[in-house]
């Protein structure tokens, strides 16, 4: 049984399209939850239309906020997050079904929307700079041949995850906000030994930074601030050390693709927001270390943007 939990700010059309392939799948969901950040556009009276159960804010409140709100309201074993801006294959939530069995949590292939050759992503990857990546971004979409995959992050774009795990890791982090909230909720799930699947035939599109925009500055200055709080909450003091000049060159770097996009002081006022109270709180972590160190091999091995290119070119002595 799975309740779809759908966070909306507004872009009311797009929330149609996500609620038409709901009601297309041929595993129904149990409940659809749309938790209403203060839309002016009428999203909540069209999700009351279509049947869902509206919780109402009162406020932008974040993504993390708001997720937490919808899954707590849930009461199957299984909850989907699914943003807005997504539209699901016909056939997503069955799939997801038949591959969790064991499982913590889920994903499938996201592709990109407005070019539906192209991925948007499966799963995320972090590097030792705490930059993420969205394994596969960007690439021609595969043969829709292969097996799921056990990974250790499910991006929170279009994901499932047990009820009970949720539970355990008390949702989201709500200081992140938005952005790199899924992330966080991640590398918390590889400290307490959660595991999850990536289904590439459970298929969906994303539009991607719908509601502001990639490189809209709130979202690069609340970006720039979870990467450096990314670090405080999961790396020891040795990790920290030993990750020291990747973190310095992945860091700076981000800051000149942010330049180059206009929003540098954006992204300056986000490290000066996460430096404030910079604390290492991470404990020793074998399994943390080999999952960033394991990424960083995967990132380099299909990664192909300048960013990166550069940045395995800064840390290839490390």
């Amino acid at each position: 049984m799975f309740t779809a939990v759908i966070p909306v700010y507004n872009q009311a059309d797009l929330l149609g399209r996500l609620l038409a392939s709901i009601r297309a799948q041929t595993l129904p969901f149990t409940e659809v939850v749309v938790v209403d950040d203060a839309s002016i556009d009428g999203a909540p009276l069209l999700a009351r239309a279509n049947g869902c159960r509206v919780i109402e804010m009162g406020e932008n409140a974040g993504f993390a906020r708001t997720v937490n709100r919808g899954w707590r309201a849930a009461t199957t074993e299984w909850v989907a997050i699914l943003n807005s801006d997504v539209e699901l294959d016909s056939r997503w939530l069955e799939r997801i079904a038949a591959a969790v069995d064991g499982e913590s949590f889920a994903t499938g292939m996201i592709l990109d929307a407005s070019d539906r050759n192209a991925l948007d992503g499966t799963y995320d990857l972090v590097s030792r700079a705490a930059c993420a990546w969205r394994a596969g971004h960007g690439e021609i979409v595969p043969a829709l041949t292969a097996q799921p995959t056990r990974i250790a992050i499910a991006p929170g774009t279009a994901c499932v995850f047990r009820r009970s795990v949720l539970d355990r890791l008390d949702g989201f982090e709500e200081s992140f906000d938005s952005y790199l909230e899924d992330v966080d909720l991640g590398l918390r799930c590889i400290s307490e030994g959660f595991t999850g699947v990536y289904v590439p035939q459970a298929i969906a599109w994303h539009l991607g930074s719908a509601s502001f925009g990639r490189w809209n500055p709130r979202v690069v200055r609340l970006t720039s601030r979870n990467q450096v709080r990314l670090i405080a909450r999961h790396y020891d003091r040795a990790l920290f050390r030993s990750f020291l000049w990747p973190i310095v060159a992945g860091q700076a770097l981000w800051g000149l693709v942010a330049l180059r996009h206009g929003t540098g002081l954006a992204w300056l006022a986000g490290k000066i927001d996460g430096l404030r109270g910079f604390r290492l709180k991470g404990s020793p972590s074998r399994g943390l270390r080999e999952f960033l160190e394991a990424s960083e091999r995967e990132i380099r091995r299909r990664a192909t943007g300048p960013y990166w290119r550069w940045y395995f070119r800064l840390t290839a002595a490390d």
